[in-house]
């Protein structure tokens, strides 16, 4: 197993003259977040292993402005997001994969006023597409009997109805798919976003994902899968509040498909 992760930027692929199917927008917590970068790493294996012309920005990628958007500071937003959408046009860039909720859903749909116009698609739904056409492909066994639950995000699920993807993912890995009760439409937050992830939380009886972990941990879970470095954080939280880490794994999608993959 090579630890050598290929990792080219768009800067220098452009130097060369060429120009990468895909553009991996990794994201704030991708890039700077200690549990977030695993995912990262994960997800950039799958896509050496499934030889995907990617790139990322690098130096060049700024915060999407997603967090100064839901806070209520729409010329910081505007600010960050043009110089992005500047940067990414100057490459041409038509595609976009991420796997944060939070840039795919601002990209995707905040980004387009402002000069921006990418097919934007979140990395559970690119990792369904490699499998689909035969890039990937899993011998399964490694979360055989395995009860998995999954966090819908609400970036991913409520607010941009994707919903199937990360589930089809789930049951490629021969484990057991048990919903909570809150789950799709009806999905609850995991208390991170309208960046509510970078303060402390108002006086309640209880934080939002105490209440979502309670509702995880229903369903008797090995591990609960998440499709966000937000929400993973958060349950993360609520599972070491539970002192339940010892028994309950936090992983993205990304991760179960490499570790399946034993990549």
């Amino acid at each position: 197993m090579s630890n050598e992760l290929k990792v080219p930027t768009m800067a220098e692929l452009f130097a060369k003259g060429e120009q990468p199917e895909v553009l991996f927008w990794v994201g704030c917590a991708g890039s700077f977040d200690d549990r977030a970068k695993k995912i990262t790493k994960a997800f950039i294996r799958l896509l050496n292993k499934a030889e995907v012309s990617f790139a990322v920005l690098g130096t060049e990628e700024s915060c999407t402005g997603d967090p100064a958007k839901r806070a209520g500071n729409e010329f910081l937003f505007q600010m960050q997001a043009v110089t992005n959408i500047e940067v990414m046009n100057a490459y041409e860039v038509k595609k976009v994969v991420t796997a944060c909720p939070h840039c795919f859903n601002t990209i995707k749909n905040e980004y387009p006023g402002l000069g921006g116009n990418y097919e934007v698609l979140h990395h559970t739904q690119f990792l369904k597409q490699l499998f689909e056409s035969g890039k990937l492909g899993l011998q399964g066994g490694t979360f055989k009997g395995k009860r998995i639950t999954y966090h819908d995000p609400c970036y991913l699920g409520r607010a941009n109805a994707l919903y199937e993807a990360p589930r089809e993912l789930i049951k490629k890995l021969d484990a057991e798919l048990v919903e909570m009760k809150n789950c799709r439409k009806k999905g609850l937050c995991c208390g991170a976003g309208g960046a509510q992830m970078f303060k402390e939380p108002e006086n309640g009886d209880k934080d939002v994902n105490i209440e979502r972990t309670e509702q995880a941990m229903e369903t008797k879970p090995d591990i609960i899968a998440a499709a966000c470095p937000f929400c993973n954080t958060m349950m993360t939280d609520g599972v070491k509040n539970k002192e339940k880490e010892a028994s309950v794994a936090v992983m993205d999608i990304a991760e179960l498909i490499a570790q399946a993959e034993e990549l």
